[in-house]
This record gives structure tokens, C-alpha cells and sequence, in this order.
């Protein structure tokens, strides 16, 4: 087991997370629907994000150990909720990947990643994950 972080609680409903390797801080807030100012991004907005994130880290893990290069990428992400209880019923993600001619199996390979990322198998069955991948 590995501690990666300490979170403080700053009052008024926002946290700070300390990545303990690195010393970085995320600050989160409520978001506006749910009693936050939305000044920050919230704990279910850093659930979905991680998402988009693991995806392309696995993207390029697996492009490398494929020996072909992967460019710029860039991800929208969409977060969907639902009440009763409150929680992330949808992430909706599209990936914008540069396009270096890649082959049919070059693809399959980034997309079998993305959607196999370790994040993704580890949300809730219950949590659609809508995932589109543009080439351009």
C-alpha cells in the first residue's frame, strides 16, 4: 500500500489534496447544483476527468510499447448526474487524437487501451462511460 495524498477540508464545503511525490495541490469545491460556489473543479468533476486522463496515459503507454508514436490528444469531458441517489450516472468523453497515418490496428490498439484503462475498470458498472475517438 502506497499514501499518495492528504486532503484537508478548508470549510465552505472546498478541500485541498496534497500529492505527497510531488507536493501538488488540488483544490476542490462544490459544485453550484450541490451548494458549492463551482469555483473549482468538484470530487465527482475529478472522478470523470481521471477518466479522460487514465485513457490517454494508457494511449500513449501502449503506442510506445508498440513502437509507433501517438501526437497531441485532447478530450472533452462530460459528466452526467442523477439524484436519489446523487451520483455520476454518465462520463462522456470524446478524444481528438492527431492523426500520424495511423494504420486500422495502430487505432484498435489506442482505442482498446483507452477504453481498458485502469480508471474505467474501476468505476461502477452502474456509470455509463460514452466514449467517441475523432482523428484529425
Amino acid at each position: 500500500m502506497t499514501k499518495i495524498s492528504e486532503i484537508s477540508y478548508k470549510g465552505n464545503l472546498r478541500t485541498v489534496s496534497k500529492h505527497l511525490q510531488s507536493g501538488v495541490e488540488i483544490n476542490t469545491d462544490a459544485p453550484v447544483d450541490n451548494h458549492g460556489t463551482g469555483e473549482s473543479f468538484s470530487p465527482t468533476d475529478l472522478v470523470s476527468n481521471a477518466l479522460g486522463n487514465c485513457m490517454m496515459t494508457l494511449m500513449g503507454i501502449k503506442s510506445k510499447a508498440n513502437n509507433f508514436k501517438v501526437g497531441d490528444m485532447f478530450a472533452s469531458i462530460d459528466k452526467i448526474m442523477a439524484d436519489n441517489p446523487r451520483r455520476i450516472s454518465e462520463i462522456v468523453i470524446n478524444l481528438r487524437v492527431e492523426d500520424l497515418d495511423f494504420t486500422d490496428a495502430q487505432k484498435e490498439i489506442l482505442e482498446e487501451a483507452a477504453i481498458n484503462c485502469p480508471v474505467a475498470k474501476s468505476l461502477s458498472a452502474d456509470i455509463l462511460q460514452t466514449v467517441t475517438f475523432e482523428y484529425y
